[in-house]
């Protein structure tokens, strides 16, 4: 079956003031429409026909460019939308506040850690909060569409947490202010669905 758009789980101005409804439209409405149509295009012939899109970026050696520039995409904004939600943000609890402290010693520096690692890729990218194999979290970044499932990335581990730092996810609103844009979406973090994603990913 080809991969589908999924929808937004909120109103496309539900982010507002941090992420603007224009942004919203185009991100989503144009940029991962663009991501499922041209990944679909490029599974013909390509052995990935019947793959999830787990099983595709862990497997992403296998595959062309246009599959992993595209899988990558869809892959990563589909978590994206899930991990924000409206009337969110503020400070975690249950188990990934727990585990949080115990790998990062506070949210504070897991905060400073993640920005920084969103700061620092030069270019388009995304910044991750990832479950290493060993159980443990661990905060870093991958250039374009890549994630850290992905069999060929430096940094590996299963994403629950993903900040899109391209710039056509804050141009519109906070222009070359990439650390204003950064800041205003921990505003938007849905950490229910985020550690409920950590809980799925410790069983």
């Amino acid at each position: 079956m080809p991969f589908e758009l999924p929808a937004l789980p909120y109103p496309k101005d539900a982010l507002e003031p941090y992420i603007d409804a224009l942004t919203m439209e185009i991100h989503h409405g144009k940029h991962h429409q663009a991501y499922v149509t041209n990944l679909n295009n490029a599974l013909p012939g390509s052995g990935a026909e019947n793959l999830s899109i787990e099983e595709i970026c862990k497997n992403i050696s296998k595959f062309s460019a246009a599959i992993r520039n595209n899988g990558g995409g869809h892959y990563n904004h589909s978590l994206f939308w899930q991990i924000m939600a409206p009337n969110a943000g503020g400070i975690p609890s249950g188990e990934i506040a727990d585990a949080i402290n115990r790998d990062f010693g506070s949210f504070d520096k897991f905060k400073e850690l993640f920005i920084q690692a969103g700061a620092n890729r030069f270019g388009s990218g995304w910044a991750w909060l990832v479950v290493g194999n060993d159980g443990k979290l661990a905060v870093g970044s991958t250039p374009n569409q890549d994630n850290p499932l992905m069999d060929i990335s430096d940094f590996k581990g299963t994403p629950i947490l993903g900040m899109d730092v391209w710039e056509h996810a804050y141009y519109l609103k906070y222009q070359n202010r990439r650390p204003d844009y950064m800041n205003a979406f921990f505003n938007v973090i849905n950490w229910k669905k985020v550690n409920d994603l950590f809980v799925s990913v410790k069983k």
